[in-house]
């Protein structure tokens, strides 16, 4: 049983959200990944919702560029917790001009009684952080887990960060 669906609305965002998938495997955390657009194939992202839903997953991490519909769309469709990545869309040579920011502003702004968890652009590594902690709440597997990696996190930084030279 999944308990993460990683959501992203085309082939091209597949480098960045992969960074999710990444994270979550670090952690043990079982996940699914889905390539649907909101704009393209909203029946079957619909259908998709449902379905991880029923499957028994826990939280949703749903990455969209452009528009950014995507983490809304399955946010108005579920009551599971949905976590945002804006993402820089660039077609090869070009870029939209607004570097994520569009995507950002997109996902962040959603109305009253529906929100989507929203972490930085191209912030898909956070976005699977956030996951585990709210899996964490639930599973003390993965609260083991995150306290041991803040642990060392703590540990590097004392390591490195003392008696610099400069």
């Amino acid at each position: 049983m999944a308990k993460v669906a990683i959501f992203f609305g085309s082939k091209s965002d597949t480098e960045t959200m992969k960074k999710s998938a990444d994270i979550l495997r670090e952690f043990g955390v079982d996940f699914k990944a889905y390539i649907i657009s909101a704009h393209r194939a909203g029946a079957l992202l619909s259908k998709t919702v449902k379905q991880v839903e029923a499957d028994g997953c826990e939280v949703i991490i749903a990455g969209a560029g452009l528009a950014a519909a995507l983490p809304g769309v399955i946010a108005g469709q579920t009551v599971l917790p949905v976590i945002g990545v804006p993402l820089e869309c660039i077609n090869p040579g070009k870029s939209n001009g607004l570097a994520g920011l569009d995507s950002l502003l997109s996902i962040v702004q959603m109305p009253p009684q529906i929100p989507v968890a929203t972490v930085s652009i191209g912030g898909a590594k956070n976005a699977a952080y956030l996951a585990v902690q709210i899996l964490a709440l639930k599973y003390p597997e993965y609260k083991e887990k995150l306290l041991a990696f803040r642990k060392k996190l703590a540990e590097d930084v004392e390591k490195s960060g003392l008696d610099v030279e400069l």
